[in-house]
Parts: structure tokens; C-alpha cells; sequence
């Protein structure tokens, strides 16, 4: 049904049913503007409702901020050390104790909060950049595109995380560069599965349809018809990618790939703590539960953005 308003716009409705959906690109800018911030209240209202995704939002901004601001409230350098003084218990001076060096666990916790989130954003943008052009290319055109493309998404996706990683350093260099880099492409295929997925689901719609008939060229339709409605798992996805990014750059530092010693990073302190533990825990403690905090308030943040974005649970 088309209706036609006082200033000459025409406005597009699309009936199924009972129910009428409005097609907000087709608005003028005032009612589109009305029509999106209920929306966005109702998303905000619907993960605050929840309590677990609402702690996970706290964890998330704690170390976030902790992650901004650290290197500048560190009490130490980062590789300061402290002659006589390794091993010690958490006290006044060393809130967390200090590590085998001799170094001040707090301070090294601040400095490396930066390093992870820096490489959880990195490998977020990497990922989600090739994942979405990749899953939404194959989505729209399928044929002989599609297969290729899902065919080089599962042979990366067979391969362990982690180990696929360590090939990658292996080929590249041990360095964080190429560390970032092997985490990027180890996560690229669940981002082509599920913008893919999401976009057989809506190449299929009426107004998909309706564009494609009076000729939309191919980069304004998945720009401007079928993005804007994959956005919502695309963001959920985006939010458990970046736990297991920082979980993995983790990982490959307790293996002794990616940032080097002696630059502070949670991975490397709990490796380079590891054959201590029995003399003095806290530089292993520290940095696993920052570790294990931080991955489960991006885990419990993606589950209520799910919630809140699925109309289909919102109410349950």
C-alpha cells in the first residue's frame, strides 16, 4: 500500500496479514526519526530488564575504563623493577603482590587491560570486515559464489582456534601484528555465517523484492535494503568475538606467541607465573581472574543483546 503525505514524500507500507511494516528508508527523515526512537528505548529498556546482561555491561565498562585510564593511574612503570622485592604478598605498596622480577602486579594488570581490548577491537573490526562482505556477497548472489565462499569459510572453520593460529605465527612471525592477524582470520567464518544466513533470510522479503523490480543497483541494495536488517545477530556476534578474541590473544601469549616480554599482557603474566605458583599465586591469580571477568561480561552482554534484539524472546 503506498500513501502519499502533505509534503509531497511518499511513504511505503508493506501489509502481511494483520500486521503493517513500515519501511523507514522510504520515510521522510522526521518520521523515520520517530519511528526508530521507540525502538531504541524499548532495545535499552529490554537489556536493562535483565540482570545478568546488566552486570555484564558493568563488567564490560569497568575494565573498559580500566583499559583507557590504566597506564595513567599505574602506580609503576611496567617493567619497573624493585630489587628484593620478588614474590612478594599484595601489601600497601604492591596491591597485588609483585612477580618473579620483582615487578608490581597491579601495575603490570593496568598496562595490560590496554593491550587486550586493543586487540579485541583490532580483531572485531578485521573479522567483521571481511566476514560481512564475504557472508553478504554469498547470501545475495549464491550460485558458484556462495559455494566458494562457504567451501574456504569451513575449511578455516575445521581447523582448532587455536592451533590454526599458531600455524599462522608460525608462517608469519612471532610478533602481536601478525598474532592480531591470525586471531582476524580464525574468526572471519563465523561472521560469514551468520550475515550470510541472515541475508538468504531477507533477500527474500517484499521490499527486497520490490526494490529489485524497479531496478536497484546491487551495492545500494545491500547497502541501503539488506545491511541495515542483519545488523541485529551481526551485533551479537560482534560482542562474543570480541571475549573469545581476548581469550585467544591470551592463550597464544601464555604460549609464548604474539606480545613479548617484557611488555605486560594477562596472557604472558600468567605464563610467566605459572612455575611459581607454590611459592606466591597472586601474579597468576590476577591477570586469569581480569581474564576470566572480562570474557564473561562481553559473554553475558551478548546474551542479553540478544534477548533484546530478538522480538521473538523479548517478551519472555
Amino acid at each position: 500500500m503506498m500513501e502519499q503525505d502533505a509534503g509531497g514524500l511518499v511513504e511505503g507500507t508493506f501489509t502481511t496479514g494483520s500486521d503493517t511494516l513500515t519501511d523507514a528508508s522510504s520515510m521522510s527523515p522526521l518520521a523515520a526519526s520517530l519511528v526508530r526512537q521507540p525502538r531504541r528505548n524499548s532495545i535499552w529498556k529490554a537489556i536493562v530488564r535483565q540482570r545478568l546482561a546488566l552486570t555484564g555491561i558493568i563488567l564490560v565498562a569497568f575494565f573498559g575504563l580500566i583499559a583507557l585510564i590504566g597506564p595513567y593511574i599505574a602506580p609503576h612503570g611496567k617493567t619497573e623493577q624493585f630489587s628484593g622485592e620478588r614474590l612478594k604478598p599484595p601489601s600497601r605498596e604492591f596491591l597485588l603482590g609483585t612477580d618473579e622480577f620483582g615487578r608490581d602486579v597491579f601495575s603490570r594488570l593496568l598496562y595490560g587491560a590496554r593491550i587486550s581490548f586493543e586487540v579485541g577491537f583490532i580483531v572485531v573490526g578485521i573479522a567483521a570486515t571481511f566476514g560481512v562482505l564475504m557472508g553478504i556477497i554469498a547470501g545475495y548472489r549464491g550460485g558458484w559464489t556462495d559455494n566458494i565462499i562457504s567451501l574456504l569459510s569451513d575449511i578455516i572453520f575445521a581447523f582448532p582456534a587455536v592451533l590454526l593460529a599458531i600455524a599462522v605465527i608460525t608462517m608469519l612471525g612471532n610478533n602481536l601484528t601478525n598474532a592480531i592477524l591470525a586471531i582476524s582470520l580464525v574468526y572471519i567464518p563465523p561472521f560469514v555465517r551468520i550475515v550470510r544466513g541472515s541475508t538468504l533470510t531477507v533477500r527474500s522479503t517484499a521490499y527486497v523484492e520490490a526494490a529489485r523490480s524497479i531496478g536497484v543497483s546491487t551495492p545500494r541494495m545491500l547497502t541501503r535494503h539488506i545491511f541495515p536488517n542483519i545488523t541485529a545477530p551481526l551485533i551479537v556476534q560482534a560482542s562474543i568475538a570480541f571475549a573469545l578474541a581476548i581469550l585467544s590473544e591470551a592463550a597464544l601469549a601464555f604460549l609464548g606467541l604474539g606480545n613479548k616480554a617484557p611488555e605486560p599482557s594477562w596472557g604472558s603474566m600468567v605464563s610467566g607465573s605459572y612455575g611459581y605458583l607454590q611459592i606466591s599465586a597472586w601474579p597468576a591469580i590476577a591477570p586469569g581472574v581480569a581474564i576470566a571477568l572480562t570474557v564473561l561480561g562481553f559473554n553475558l552482554l551478548g546474551d542479553g543483546l540478544r534477548d533484546a534484539l530478538d522480538p521473538r524472546l523479548r517478551n519472555l
